[in-house]
Parts: C-alpha cells; structure tokens; sequence
C-alpha cells in the first residue's frame, strides 16, 4: 500500500540527487524523504477522518458518557474514550475543567487526559505502517493500561485535594462551546480547519523527529545501542523515560525516532518508554496541567508516571528477550 513513498524515496535520492546507494548518507536522506511524505500524507488524511468524527462526538458527549458511572467503569470508559478521540495537550486544561464540573472523579479525568495523547488515532495508524501492528497493538494495550491505573492511583492517593479552588467553584452552563454548521458541508470545512490547525501546530516536531531519526538510522551504528540501549543494560530503560521529560512531541512526531531505534536493535520496552514520556510527563503537557493543578500534584503525578513507565519497560523487555 505505501510502495508509492519508498519509490518515490528512491528516485529523488538516487536518480534526481544522484547519491550513491548504501551509503550512510544515502540510508538517511532515503528513511527523511521516504517517512516524511508517508507520515504527512497519513497525518492529513487521518486528522481529516476524525475530524469529522470529532464534529459528532463533541466534548460535551464524552462527558455524558463518563458522568455518573462507577469509579471502576469511569475509567474503563475514561481511557476507551480517550484513545478515539483527538485532543491534545491544548485541550487538557478546558477538558479537566468541564469533567470536573460535571462532577466526574479526577481519577477518570486524569485517566482520560493520559491516554488521549498517548494513544490518538493518527498516532496508531502512523505506527502501525511504520512499525507493525503487533508493535503497535503493544503500544495501545500498554497505554491504556497506564491511563486506567494513572486514574485509580488519582483516586487513591487523593490527589483532588490538589487542585486549584477556582476550579471547583466553576458552575455548570459557564463553559462556552463553540458552535459550528453541523451539515455535511459544515462538517467538512470543520475538519479541514482541524487538519490546517493540528498539522500547522506540529509539523515542525515531526520535521525533528523524523530528521533524528534519519541521522540515527544513517550514521549512529548498531554496536552504539548494543552496548548502551540494550536489554542488558539496567539503566537504559530509566534513561528512556528522563530523556523524554525534556522533549516536547506528540506521539506522531516521535514515532520517526522509534522506526530508526528499533531497526538498530534497541529492545521494544526501552522505545515504548521513550514515546510514552516524550507525550505524557514531558514539561510542556506540565506546564499547562500547572493552570488547574498545583505543583505538589503533578509531582506525585509524574512520579506515578515514570515509575508505571519504567516498571513496563522492564516487564516488555523480559517478555520479549
């Protein structure tokens, strides 16, 4: 199906650049053009498609989905929503407020709030053409798991007590939503605005991540990540996660990053744990979550998180050694 990009990867490295084949600047300026228009090609026509998806199932409905459930089933529905629907991190803040308001546990919104960047359509749909589907089945499965234990340990620890005052004091019907055509045709230009607005908001991430990942794949040489990234190596998998505290990406940009670490060798675990820090615990996604919760909370958050993180790294990586 996408033979189309690796042709086209060929010719303008090889024929119209004229760079000799299997060389190291060769491999890397193929994987660049090759993944680039592959993933920008996916990247529209996904965002598209939920687009219009979005446009039926509106923040308002997940919200009546989740309110009033059990805590058990809250967060069942929480992370179920979460990964079918495409919010990000801008969203965090305006979607934790409405929940709240409606009177959801903060454990199901944070549940929510993990696995819907985590876990977004374009990201499984990227992965899967990129990596496989089995990877990427691993990637979902273990996303939504974190997203449901995120949300009992919110409940557990009590982490309600840390967020902001002014949140609670938010009355039901003071959220505006904004109101569009809801016919075919207003559909439609919707979700080409969604497209416009999300790819002209990450397109710049993906450029450096798949660059990243054209330099790992060309010039980095295996035996680098066989001695320090490998299944052996204890430290690796904590490394993973403190790499991808710093970094701001979603998991599409990411994803080029990955492609080139697995092809080297790096163990499924460790590269699982890369992705899922780069978009859960990542500053930024902080940075935001800060308007509505205090500081002591996201610490105990994050805490949670890459601990979760490091105990699944650890467990794919013996399963699949």
């Amino acid at each position: 199906m996408f033979e189309f990009f690796t042709w086209l990867a060929d010719v303008l490295t090889y024929d119209i650049m004229g760079i000799e084949r299997a060389t190291k600047l060769a491999d890397a300026i193929h994987f660049f053009i090759e993944d680039t228009s592959k993933i920008f090609f996916l990247l529209t026509l996904i965002i598209f498609l939920m687009g219009l998806f979005r446009s039926i199932l509106s923040p308002e409905k997940i919200r009546g989905y989740i309110e009033g459930k059990p805590k058990g089933v809250s967060y069942f529905l929480a992370v179920g929503l979460g990964a079918v629907t495409p919010f990000c991190s801008c969203s965090s803040v305006p979607l934790f407020i409405g929940f709240v308001e409606a009177g959801i546990p903060v454990g199901a919104t944070m549940a929510f709030l993990i696995a819907s960047p985590m876990i977004n359509e374009v990201a499984v749909v990227v992965l899967g053409t990129v990596i496989g589907w089995e990877m990427t089945a691993i990637y979902v499965v273990t996303g939504l798991l974190v997203g449901m234990f995120g949300g009992w340990a919110t409940d557990f620890f009590k982490m309600e007590r840390y967020v902001e005052d002014y949140v609670w004091k938010i009355r039901t019907g003071q959220i505006v939503t904004p109101s569009y055509d809801t016919t075919w045709k207003g559909r439609i230009i919707f979700a080409w605005g969604e497209v416009k607005e999300i790819v002209g908001r990450i397109w710049k991430y993906v450029f450096i991540g798949i660059a990243i990942g054209a330099a790992l794949h060309g010039y980095v040489p295996t035996s680098f990540f066989a001695e320090y990234a490998s299944a052996d190596n204890l430290f690796a998998v904590p490394l993973a996660v403190l790499s991808g505290i710093p970094l701001y990406s979603n998991a599409t940009g990411v994803i080029p990053v990955a492609e080139a670490l697995l092809g080297k060798g790096v163990p499924i675990g460790t590269v699982i744990v890369l992705m899922m820090s780069v978009v859960a615990i990542s500053i930024p996604e902080f940075v935001i979550l800060r308007k509505v919760i205090r500081i002591q909370g996201l610490v105990y958050f994050a805490s949670f998180l890459a601990l979760a993180f490091i105990f699944v790294g650890y467990m794919f990586n013996a399963l699949v050694s």
